[in-house]
């Protein structure tokens, strides 16, 4: 009888790629054509409203239920005429991933039937917010919540190869109006910032009334053949491979990254990317990344709430188009020891109305000082927030990637390039001067910052959030994070930083200081009082770890401990003074985050415990007997012991990591249900990452020593060099 792993092999050797078809050869044709944007607003609704729903969109203002009905009969009128039976409420509860319930426009009406669709359907439905994570906030018998339209993300339709969805975008609620999902939050930071950023910006553009937060998603990921991913069922249940002994061939020879793309795989990934381009997911660029078979695609910047909803839509693409490839997405952080895991870098910056960012310098005095208004008080309010930063990219996947060769470490700190970091210092040490005439922007001693940065300023891979150029990167985010929680977390930093900055200055204006006065002394304040948050060398090296003890920065490395700064006194301040979260929502928030941290560790543990009892061993019992029936034939034909000695040694050897198997994977689940019993969430968190989790890594490393022995025909699962290689 063939082995799954055989059999698997066999059809991943024979894909034949599938014919790729598109609307048009150029992407600019089908752009968001199954996107419900302003120009199709503009044709299906009437003057009136469509000036109503623009305003709603881009200052918050409420749509009356008239306006409702006209807007829900327009999207109704768009989305039949492009062959969609169904719509959906598209949210984003704090599972992970996005959910939807999908209901007909059908209704029956006297003897026949009609298609409806009211104001009321597309403005709020009700799903059972007991059945989310809620983290207490909703009991099993207190289930109403509620989603909520949200006018900014424009509705889409998804197709399906048995049929389209016209998908809303919303927020999700409790029925006592707490948040239950990460867009809600993330509106209410992104509020917070506009309005801190607008009022800041009039000390130098009276004319800026919004300030927009720009991201750009950088999604990294991995691709398996199908076959093989569903031999291996530990990828199938936890997205990593738990074990596997490394290919003798890796990423040493760096041969992976920019290389040319495989055919099957650009098949794939022109296949993505045309369902991506209908949905207006502006995807610019595609490569190689650096481990074997992984991969990398990114969009042009957008605003961010919009570029969270495409990133999360993104996903759902990539996964949903991989099945026709006979492909499975790996999106998981580290899905092979041993080799880079995956990121999903977070580029953000500040744009005004005007078209200025905020964190690109310019020609003018002027102009630099509003640009190192922004980059300090960026700098300040990150080192006053360093752990709820951390926090924000915590995860039991990503703590596997972080501090690794690919990723920065649990130490946040902020790279800003030589050259900035030196402008900093000098700033800081600089004597300012009062006596400047109303017309001065900047006076002498100030250096002026070059417009153009981006060949003065190196990149540092191992910093979590670094400046490059005319943005911020924070790398630390991992690859399956919905980026609502670091991007929600940010633009609440930044805006309350930026709402102190102002009392600050203008504290020192109302004493009679001139106004750039008043700014440079509180930016030269900022600038040393953050100072040991900015680091410019190798973050992977013991040295920096020493240094960022001293500096007093934190190394949170497990993600239990780290998700203490979401309910500390300072963050619960922050979150209520900005409006984004209660109190008790952010302990809700807190208890979901542990609970699905052991709870994933618990899967991990019980498959560990299900492959090698069910797989590992039974194969391994297997081939030891062939070996032990070996050994007994040479001694029956008298042989010598020298001659026997070779198969007893295997033996032996294969006994010694059998029996560290078996007691390892025994005392892990003994000590999994004594974990079980601990009834505080944070408690029994910490005891699966560091009683649990820690039997992992012996079963690991001996179950890849008897892969190393057991003969290639006998071992259950298909290996790395198979996994990675082939494609």
């Amino acid at each position: 009888m063939k082995s799954l792993r055989t059999i698997a092999l066999k059809e991943a050797q024979n894909r034949e790629i599938p014919e790729i078809s598109a609307p048009s050869t150029k992407l600019s044709d089908f752009y968001g054509s199954n996107v419900f944007d302003k120009k199709k607003m503009k044709e299906y609704l009437s003057k009136d409203v469509f000036e109503k729903l623009i305003s709603s969109i881009n200052q918050g203002e409420l749509i009356n239920q008239d306006d409702a009905n006209q807007i829900a009969a327009a999207m109704k009128a768009w989305a039949m005429s492009k062959g969609v039976t169904h719509y959906t409420h598209w949210f984003q509860p704090l599972t992970g991933s996005t959910a939807e319930k999908h209901d007909s426009f059908f209704e029956p009406s006297g003897d026949g039937a009609i298609e409806k669709f009211a104001g009321s359907a597309l403005v709020q439905q009700e799903p059972d917010a007991s059945s989310f994570p809620n983290g207490g906030i909703r009991n099993t018998f207190e289930a109403r919540g509620y989603t909520a339209w949200d006018p900014s993300s424009p509705a889409f339709i998804m197709e399906n190869s048995a049929g389209k969805t016209l998908c809303i975008p919303t927020v999700f609620v409790a029925y006592t109006g707490e948040a239950l999902d990460y867009k809600a939050p993330l509106l209410k930071a992104l509020s917070a910032i506009d309005k801190a950023a607008v009022d800041v910006c009039q000390y130098f553009d009276k004319s800026v009334s919004k300030v927009n937060a720009s991201l750009g998603i950088e999604q990294e990921y991995f691709l398996v053949d199908l076959a093989l991913f569903n031999a291996r069922p530990d990828l199938v249940l936890t997205g990593r491979a738990l074990f596997g002994h490394m290919s003798a061939k890796g990423q040493q020879l760096e041969d992976h990254y920019f290389g040319s793309i495989p055919e099957r795989v650009f098949a794939y990934m022109v296949d993505f990317e045309n369902e991506a381009i209908k949905l207006g997911i502006p995807l610019k660029t595609r490569h190689n990344e650096v481990a074997p078979s992984q991969f990398e695609c990114a969009p042009i910047y957008e605003e961010i709430n919009l570029a969270i909803d495409h990133n999360q839509l993104l996903m759902d693409v990539m996964e949903k188009v991989a099945r026709r490839h006979n492909f499975k997405v790996l999106l998981h952080e580290k899905p092979y020891a041993g080799i880079n895991g995956s990121g999903k870098h977070n580029n953000w910056s500040l744009i005004t109305d005007t078209g200025k960012n905020l964190l690109a310098p310019g020609k003018t005095p002027k102009n630099n000082l509003m640009f190192l208004t922004f980059f300090v008080n960026t700098i300040k309010a990150v080192h006053e927030h360093a752990d709820l930063l951390r926090a924000s990219i915590a995860s039991v996947s990503n703590d596997h990637r972080l501090g690794a060769n690919e990723a920065p470490p649990a130490i946040i700190s902020i790279f800003l390039g030589q050259q900035l970091d030196e402008i900093l210092d000098e700033i800081e040490h600089s004597r300012l001067s009062k006596k400047l005439k109303e017309d001065n922007s900047l006076w002498l001693g100030i250096p002026k910052i070059p417009q153009i940065l981006l060949d003065n300023t190196d990149r540092n891979r191992t910093s979590p959030f670094a400046f490059t150029g005319n943005k911020f990167e924070l790398r630390a985010v991992g690859s399956t994070a919905n980026s609502s929680a670091p991007m929600t977390v940010l633009n609440a930093i930044v805006a309350d930083q930026l709402v102190k900055f102002k009392l600050d200055v203008d504290k020192l204006i109302k004493k009679g200081d001139k106004k750039d006065v008043a700014l440079m002394t509180v930016l030269k304040r900022y600038i040393k009082e953050s100072k040991a948050i900015r680091f410019e060398g190798n973050g992977y090296s013991d040295e920096w770890a020493e240094e960022a003890e001293k500096r007093g920065l934190s190394n949170i490395k497990t993600t239990p401990k780290a998700l203490d700064a979401y309910v500390s006194e300072k963050t619960t301040e922050l979150f209520t003074k900005t409006n984004v979260f209660s109190k008790r929502e952010l302990h809700a928030r807190h208890e979901i985050l542990l609970e699905n941290f052991y709870k994933k560790l618990q899967i991990e543990a019980r498959v560990f415990g299900d492959v090698t009892n069910s797989q590992i061993i039974p194969a391994v019992i297997a081939y030891q007997n062939s070996l032990i029936e070996n050994a007994k034939g040479l001694k029956e034909l008298g042989l010598s012991k020298e001659a026997i000695a070779t198969p007893l040694a295997i033996i032996d050897k294969i006994s010694s990591h059998l029996s560290i198997v078996k007691n390892s994977v025994d005392t892990m689940l003994e000590d999994r249900k004594q974990v079980n019993k601990i009834e505080d969430t944070r408690e029994k968190a910490i005891a699966y990452d560091e009683k649990v989790k820690a039997h992992f890594d012996t079963i690991r490393y001996n179950v890849d020593k008897l892969e190393q022995i057991v003969d290639d025909s006998v071992w259950p699962l298909p290996k790395f060099r198979e996994l990675l290689f082939l494609k």
